[in-house]
This record gives C-alpha cells, sequence and structure tokens, in this order.
C-alpha cells in the first residue's frame, strides 16, 4: 500500500526519468540491507566469529564504507554522478559475494573494508549523498523536505519488507533440510545479487542526474567539494557523527541478536519485529514535512528525535518480549522524523554547487561515527551481564547530540523558513 502511494507522489511530482529511477534504487538497495541487517551478526557467529570478532569486523566494515564514500561523493561532481553510484554497486556486490564465499578472518576484513556492507540496516556508502544531490535539482525548494520523505519512506519501506524476507527466507530453508548456515549463507548472496541489480538500474540515468553548475575551483575546494560552507559543514559533521556513534551501539543487526540471546526470539520473528519498526519509521516520515513548516526544520528534529531516544533507554528494562517490543515500535514510530528533515537542512544551508560535497561530508561523518560504536558492542554482548548496555550508552550520547544540536543551530534557518 504505501510502496503504491509513493508511486502515485512521484507521479504528481513530475519525478518520472531520473526521480523514478533514484527512488527504484533506494528501494533495492535498502531492502538488500534490511534482509542482510536481520541475519548478518547470526551469520557470522554461526560460521565461526566470536562476539568481539564481528563487532571488529562491523566497525571495520563501516570504517571501509567511510572511506569509500568520501572517496565518491566528494569526487562524484567532477567524475560524473551515475559512475560514482555504479562502482558503488560494484563494491557492494563484490563485498557480499566475499562474505558468502569465506569464513576466513582476514578475508572477511578485507572484503568488508573495501566493499559496501550494512550491518545495521541503514544506508552506507556513496548512493545516499549523491541522490540527494540529484533530486535536490530536479524539485524545488518549497517542495525539497517532502521528497526527502518520500524517499525515507521508501527506504524504510523497503528496509521492513527486507527484514521481514530475510527472515522468513532462512526460516523457509531450514524448513526444507538446509542447514542455518547454509540459510544465512543464501541471503548474503543474495545480498551480492542485489549489487549487480542496482548497477544495471544506475546506468540507465540520463546526463541530468549530473551536475548542472560550472565545476569547483581547484586546490582544497575542488578536493573536498565545499568552500563558503565549510564551517557550517564541518559542526554539522561532528554532531552526526556524535548521534551515529550512539546508534552504531544499537545496529538493527545487535538489536536482532540481542532479542535472541535475551527472549530466544527466532529468525522469522527477528523479520517481522523489524518489518513493523521499519515501516512505522517510514510512515512517521511522512509526518516531518507538515510539522517542519509550523516549527522549522531544527526543531522537529530535536523534538521528535529526543523523546525515541528515551524511548531506547527503556528497551531493555522491559521484562517481557511483548512489551519490549511494544516500547520498541513507540521509539521507531518516531524516531526516523529527523531523517528527511535532517537530509533538507544540509543541502538546504549550502549553495547549489556545494550539495553533493556537504551531504558526502556529512555522511562520512555519520558513517565514521558509527563505525566506531560495534566494536565496542561486541565486547559488551560478549559479556552476558552487559548485553543491555549498549542501549543504555545509546540513548544517552543521542540525546547529548540532540540537546548540542538545538543549541548551535536553532538559530540559522534554511532560505524557504
Amino acid at each position: 500500500m504505501c510502496w503504491c502511494l509513493a508511486i502515485g507522489f512521484i507521479r504528481h511530482m513530475g519525478l518520472m526519468g531520473d526521480g523514478k529511477l533514484l527512488f527504484l534504487t533506494r528501494f533495492v538497495r535498502l531492502f538488500s540491507y534490511g534482509m542482510l541487517a536481520v541475519v548478518l551478526v547470526l551469520y557470522l557467529t554461526s560460521i565461526g566469529l566470536s562476539e568481539s570478532q564481528t563487532g571488529l569486523l562491523m566497525t571495520l566494515t563501516l570504517a571501509g564504507d567511510t572511506a569509500i564514500s568520501l572517496i565518491l561523493t566528494t569526487q562524484a561532481d567532477r567524475i560524473g554522478r551515475r559512475r560514482m553510484l555504479i562502482v558503488g554497486s560494484v563494491l557492494m556486490a563484490g563485498a557480499g559475494l566475499a562474505f558468502a564465499l569465506t569464513n576466513n578472518f582476514t578475508m572477511l576484513l578485507v572484503a568488508g573494508t573495501i566493499g559496501v556492507i550494512s550491518p545495521s540496516g541503514n544506508e552506507v556508502g556513496p548512493f545516499l549523498p549523491i541522490e540527494q544531490a540529484a533530486l535536490s535539482e530536479i524539485v524545488s525548494a518549497q517542495k525539497r523536505t517532502a521528497v526527502f520523505a518520500w524517499y525515507a519512506l521508501t527506504g524504510a519501506l523497503a528496509t521492513a519488507v527486507g527484514s521481514l524476507a530475510g527472515g522468513l527466507l532462512t526460516t523457509a530453508l531450514q524448513h526444507s533440510s538446509m542447514t542455518a548456515v547454509a540459510s544465512r549463507r543464501t541471503v548474503v548472496s543474495l545480498y551480492a545479487a542485489m549489487g549487480l541489480v542496482l548497477a544495471l538500474v544506475f546506468s540507465r540515468l540520463s546526463a541530468g542526474a549530473e551536475r548542472q553548475s560550472a565545476p569547483a575551483s581547484e586546490g582544497m575546494t575542488r578536493l573536498l567539494g565545499i568552500d563558503r560552507s565549510r564551517p557550517i559543514v564541518l559542526r554539522l559533521s561532528g554532531l552526526f557523527a556524535l548521534d551515529a556513534f550512539g546508534g552504531g551501539f544499537v545496529v538493527q543487526s545487535f538489536v536482532a541478536y540481542w532479542f535472541y540471546r535475551r527472549f530466544g526470539v527466532s529468525s522469522a520473528a527477528l523479520g517481522g519485529i523489524f518489518f513493523g519498526a521499519n515501516l512505522f519509521a517510514g510512515i512517521s516520515a511522512l509526518i516531518a514535512p507538515k510539522i517542519a513548516e509550523r516549527i522549522g526544520l531544527v526543531r522537529t528534529m530535536v523534538f521528535t528525535h529526543l523523546p525515541s531516544n528515551v524511548l531506547l533507554i527503556l528497551v531493555p528494562l522491559m521484562p517481557t518480549l511483548r512489551l519490549a517490543i511494544l516500547v520498541l515500535l513507540t521509539r521507531f514510530s518516531i524516531s526516523q522524523m529527523d531523517v528527511p528533515t535532517r537530509q533538507s537542512y544540509t543541502v538546504a544551508i549550502v549553495g547549489p554547487d556545494e550539495r553533493s560535497a556537504a551531504a558526502g561530508i556529512t555522511g562520512v561523518a555519520r558513517t565514521t561515527g558509527a563505525a566506531v560504536a560495534p566494536v565496542f558492542a561486541g565486547l559488551l554482548f560478549s559479556h552476558p551481564a552487559l548485553i543491555d548496555w549498549p542501549f543504555y550508552i545509546a540513548g544517552t550520547l543521542k540525546i547529548t547530540y540532540d540537546l548540542l544540536l538545538y543549541r548551535a543551530f536553532v538559530r540559522l534557518r534554511p532560505p524557504e523558513e
């Protein structure tokens, strides 16, 4: 139903051509991420990795995603957005293939660092910043936040469906006499195949998706793609890194593993839980533009994000599975309202010729923050007495981010406000 509404919205906004393709690639990519995130930690531990090794692997995987994203996004406007998106898709396919073919820890580290793997179910790699820059040129400033909200819904719905599909597929394969390891390896192999599908779709983008303004000047500006907005972008990047660092303690793979460890939840049930969580998150994003019209982008980001982080702290305090799921779903129903507003705010307060770079640099900052946390989360999960602490740490750090963001940027409004 939500996908049909998204298609109707795309047509209403006139986003046929490249806009339609970008929404399609968003769906395919996030479906793959959601599918993988449900089984990734279970798969890695079932092929012989310890919890601490798994945490280290995910940290280095996200660190590699950060480096790849920085290189591709800051050069996309000069070399070509379509080319960089295709390169990212090939790296995604290669990483998935390597994870499916080996259980050697060193080989997995190399593949995860060089390739594009999402342990959280969220965006990684160069895709999101480049797509946002392209969409910002297609739509007007007045429609940008609404388009980004539907873009977020498309991703959340895809992640939800992918989570459900990953859980149901592994359960179905196990019922057909396939081992648990083999069933999870099948999902990893499908992730690799989806990378090739993305490369094919990206190859159909037209020249309209490329940068239309004059190329940036030489030197550092050309290297990073920002000049006038550098102080603002760097301040935002630091805050976004703090938020993502907190979120890295509770990536979807680890939350799924927590439900398995605490309540013995099956893969199929985990898929259902995260299907509902991501669906609620996506639908809530549609409310964000209406709220932002009344109170502004920054206030919308903070006033919806803050209570969701309080709920995050409450999840491990719930005594039963039903209550834990209820609090988690309630948290997801408001936690993603800051996504389209944050993305819209970032591209609104910089010049059109700096949008790809600004989105890329802030995205890299988020990936960097998220990359550091899983290694610590893995260590905490390796001690049964500490498996609840990732929730407490994540909630506290993200609340700190909300307060600092409000203080620093509430008075800096985008032109449309």
